[in-house]
């Protein structure tokens, strides 16, 4: 369930990057792969998204301050 949690927060990071950078300077990553369009970007738009539902399930058990399991137990 760790590597799980590793790889949905690394998905969301890059996501989170790349809405600060389209925001900021209204450039998509997505550009480097085709496009909002392209099949590649696509799929890593689906995989940030899945992603970002996996951590919203697992959230209360993975996070110390909201009630998961504490850093001494």
């Amino acid at each position: 369930m760790k590597g799980l949690h590793i790889v949905a927060f690394t998905l969301l990071l890059a996501g989170g990057l790349n809405w600060l950078l389209v925001g900021l300077f209204g450039w998509d990553i997505g550009a480097i792969f085709g496009g909002q369009g392209a099949l590649v970007s696509r799929a890593i738009y689906v995989l940030v998204g899945l992603a970002a539902i996996s951590e919203i399930v697992s959230h209360k058990s993975n996070c110390r301050a909201c009630g998961g399991p504490s850093p001494m137990a």
